[in-house]
């Protein structure tokens, strides 16, 4: 299993619901997806990014595949748009 894990810092917060809903709804798109989470932080500190998104894939290859799908290309080019800064990690479990 592959783990892939964003945090968005967007660059004003009336975008972050519209970006949710936006990476909500690959899970319904996306077939390579097993589970997808994307939650908005409840902090708001200093260090607080907007959104964490969570999904997971039975592979390597299907991440792969989900990077390049259309749907996934539409919602990462608005969320280039609107985003001040991204971090990601992948990672594989057992």
């Amino acid at each position: 299993m592959i783990t892939h894990i964003v945090l968005f810092k967007l660059k004003t917060p009336e975008e972050i619901k519209n970006v949710r809903e936006m990476l909500l709804g690959l899970k319904d798109t996306v077939p390579v997806i097993r589970h997808l989470e994307a939650g908005i932080d409840v902090l708001r500190s200093h260090r607080s990014y907007d959104i964490a998104l969570s999904v997971k894939f039975d592979s390597l290859s299907d991440l792969e595949a989900y990077q390049v799908h259309p749907e996934h290309v539409k919602v990462a080019e608005y969320i280039a748009k609107v985003r001040d800064s991204v971090v990601v990690v992948d990672y594989e479990s057992a």
